[in-house]
């Protein structure tokens, strides 16, 4: 063993890792280098098609400068709005640190585009908690559809894939936008690829051309080297405080798509016939730009963290979605803990695992959006930002952690070790007699 192999073990012994859990780990970790180097090609292109649409921008020191009040001629705002666009390759972009998280972000763009009497589909089954009270599946004030908009969905096939011909049927005369999840969201689903998006979205026009294809895109950005919006998508839309903030971005989010599209949305954020004039920046306009310059390595490093969550956690011999081999389409990892004691103590090890806050004890609460108790991990520099080491998992069977994150991948992987640690040091897990094979 080298200086810096015995440097290592000290420290992670000293930062609570016994040698058990670290030699495992080790174990894990050799078998991995092939995957990461493939991460590292992803995010390489990433980088070049983010550099290149700053410089064709010309973005400057000047477009760092706070505005304030309406926010009249923000050239920095508007700025980011065209390299956002570039980045997506969309017509334009909505980016305003005024959205406030993801949901916001699919809410905004979802009001914008609908009208009463339109029907919205989901082929993709059921959407993510929070988007359900914004649509009314669970009866909320001021839903869609107490607007009159309609809604249906249609499950996926036991496999995961898209049932082709329940969708057409679903297809009406009043259906006028369809969304389209990419991520699993707390349902242990496969994360959709964007492949598999641009077929689904190809059969959807060709049905009716008119219709618009929206997808939330969350936790999808800069892990493979195209996106939606590459593949046919009219809307794509996300969250700064995820993939494309970088970690840096304070709050904020995005819609990227056609003119039309965002100009709606923007009239819905702001009010109609102001859109996209409106809108300080409030000095956080470098965060911005340099969130998105760094967005992906960092997700690069949280796409690591996944693997590596994955590899070792099968090797436990707990259930993963995505398994230890497959290919990845978004940054979160699930992995089945069976218990409540599990997915406790899992979440207590990224807790203390983290910068900030590590020192604190999660514990399940009624979150506003949910239908249960969730527990969330979530130490971050940026409250509630899963670009950071973060896990969470609502209290309820199969008792599902999903973990995301990590701004550096030795972060993520340290959460990581010390979850494993949390569950050995409970009895929950025994190490001793598991091969890395």
């Amino acid at each position: 063993m080298d200086q810096n192999q015995q440097y290592l073990r000290k420290i992670y012994k000293d930062m609570g890792i016994e040698e058990e859990v670290f030699g495992f780990c080790a174990q894990v970790l050799y078998d991995l280098k092939d995957r990461f180097e493939q991460v590292d090609k992803v995010a390489e292109a990433g980088q070049l098609k983010v550099l290149s649409a700053m410089q064709k921008n010309r973005v400057g020191e000047q477009h760092f400068m706070t505005s304030t009040g309406y926010g009249y001629n923000d050239d920095g705002r508007d700025t980011l709005e065209k390299v956002y666009a570039d980045v997506f390759h969309t017509e334009d972009a909505l980016v305003r640190p005024h959205i406030t998280c993801g949901t916001h972000a699919l809410t905004t763009a979802l009001s914008g585009n609908l009208r009463p009497g339109d029907e919205l589909l989901s082929p993709v089954g059921l959407p993510y908690d929070t988007l359900q009270g914004v649509i009314g599946i669970r009866p909320q004030k001021g839903s869609l559809a107490e607007y009159g908009v309609k809604y249906r969905q249609v499950e996926l096939l036991p496999d995961g894939t898209f049932d082709y011909p329940a969708i057409r049927a679903a297809i009406t005369d009043k259906t006028r936008l369809v969304t389209i999840q990419r991520s699993k969201g707390y349902l242990p689903r496969p994360t959709f690829s964007v492949k598999q998006i641009g077929e689904l979205i190809h059969f959807i026009k060709s049905i009716r051309s008119d219709l618009i294809c929206m997808v939330d895109n969350c936790y999808g950005e800069f892990v493979e080297t195209i996106e939606p919006s590459d593949v046919g998508a009219d809307m794509c839309v996300g969250s700064l405080i995820k993939n494309p903030g970088g970690g840096l971005a304070s709050s904020g989010g995005y819609i990227v798509g056609t003119k039309e599209c965002v100009e709606n949305a923007a009239y819905r954020l702001t009010a109609p016939g102001l859109g996209k004039e409106l809108g300080a920046n409030f000095g956080v306009n470098r965060s911005l730009y340099q969130g998105l310059f760094l967005a992906p390595e960092v997700t690069a490093g949280a796409l690591k963290s996944a693997i590596f969550a994955a590899n070792v956690y099968e090797r436990l011999g707990f259930t993963c979605v995505p398994d230890a081999r497959e290919d990845r389409h978004d940054i979160i990892q699930a992995v089945i803990l069976n218990s409540a004691e599990a997915l406790k103590a899992f979440c207590c090890g990224i807790q203390a695992a983290a910068p900030v806050d590590s020192y604190l004890t999660p514990e399940p609460w009624p979150m506003p959006g949910y239908d249960c108790d969730v527990i969330m991990a979530a130490g971050a520099f940026i409250s509630g930002s899963s670009i950071e080491l973060s896990a969470d998992g609502p209290l309820k069977e199969p008792y599902c952690a999903y973990f995301q994150g990590g701004l550096t991948w030795h972060h993520g992987k340290f959460g990581i070790m010390r979850s494993v640690q949390e569950l050995a040091s409970r009895g929950l897990i025994k190490i001793s007699g598991i091969h890395s094979k």
